[in-house]
């Protein structure tokens, strides 16, 4: 690993952790909450200065390219 690369800078889990924009450090996920609209609200917080962000995330599975791909799925000829 080239030492430029802190320990924070690799994905450790599926969501991913977007880069504070004061200080650059990665945000820690501090909550989840489902929309109706399938979607996600989650909220970031920076351990370093404390900034807190909030995105709104949308569902993969129900993306267009999911359901496209979806509908033209056919048995083998």
């Amino acid at each position: 690993m080239p030492s430029s690369l802190a320990l924070t800078d690799h994905l450790l889990s599926p969501i991913e952790r977007p880069r504070c924009p004061r200080c650059r450090t990665r945000m820690n996920l501090t909550s989840v909450t489902p929309r109706q609209d399938c979607s996600e609200k989650r909220m970031f917080e920076c351990g370093k200065c404390s900034f807190m962000e909030t995105k709104l995330v949308s569902d993969p599975m129900r993306s267009e390219e999911v359901n496209r791909l979806a509908n033209n799925i056919r048995p083998p000829a």
